[in-house]
């Protein structure tokens, strides 16, 4: 079969789907290089960082082979497409359950401490994240705003985690941005984290920081739990599904 471009707006799975169905259906056989990743984005209508996550998730389950400087093979015609959807669930469930704890407690350490200098590199993270589109771009400048929070902590091994963290969180944000089931945390509610850091208030500023991540870690774990037929091991009451409803806005 052809590739055809997605619909504007399609998940990475969208195109894990596509790439997939090629070698399901015979058009790229095992031992043969696929096209590369500009030309796939290009066929697809989507942008490389897409490409790169689908080709990433086919090459941890074994259905393909990068080669480095040589290009992307076939190494099995699997479909592994059931079993991965669980694990990159479980993944950015993780990854935000983790993200949810170094945030509040930077944001409440740096309600405390924070200098005008940090909250004026905070103004300037923030507005870059907000006018972020591109799904890699986005990940790339809501990680930096996080971590800025954290700078702004004064906390060395706090600050250290989180810059170890940040390439794992960068994924995950991009990951966010591209499939529309899972909702972001909008302009609003890191603003409010913001401005609790401002005022110098502590338990605001902890608060705000939790209702950044725990909507999106309430629909994350939910998915897992529909896709495995078991009940979510911290089920959201009606007031978090409402949230989870608005924080894509």
């Amino acid at each position: 079969m052809a590739l055809s471009p997605v619909p504007r707006g399609s998940t990475v799975e969208a195109v894990l789907d596509q790439l997939q169905a090629e070698v399901s259906g015979g058009a790229w056989r095992v031992g043969e290089r696929i096209p590369g990743e500009l030309d796939l984005a290009s066929r697809l209508g989507v942008s490389r960082p897409a490409v790169r996550e689908a080709i990433r998730a086919l090459t941890h389950v074994g259905v393909l082979e990068v080669r480095r400087g040589d290009g992307t093979y076939v190494r099995s015609s699997a479909d592994p497409r059931p079993l991965l959807r669980r694990v990159q669930g479980a993944t950015l469930r993780d990854v935000f359950e983790v993200q949810l704890a170094y945030d509040v407690q930077a944001a409440r350490l740096a309600a405390r401490r924070r200098t005008d200098a940090d909250l004026a590199r905070l103004e300037e993270l923030l507005a870059a994240r907000d006018a972020a589109e591109d799904a890699d771009e986005f990940g790339a400048a809501d990680s930096r705003f996080h971590l800025g929070v954290a700078e702004a902590s004064g906390n060395p091994v706090l600050i250290e985690a989180c810059r170890y963290f940040i390439g794992r969180l960068h994924e995950s944000l991009s990951a966010i941005r591209l499939d529309h089931r899972i909702p972001e945390a909008g302009p609003e509610r890191h603003r409010a984290v913001l401005d609790a850091i401002a005022a110098g208030d502590p338990d605001a500023a902890a608060r705000a920081a939790a209702e950044v991540i725990e909507p999106t870690l309430a629909v994350v774990s939910a998915l897992l739990a529909s896709e495995s037929g078991a009940e979510p091991a911290d089920r959201p009451d009606a007031g978090a599904a409402e949230d989870a409803g608005e924080a894509g806005a």
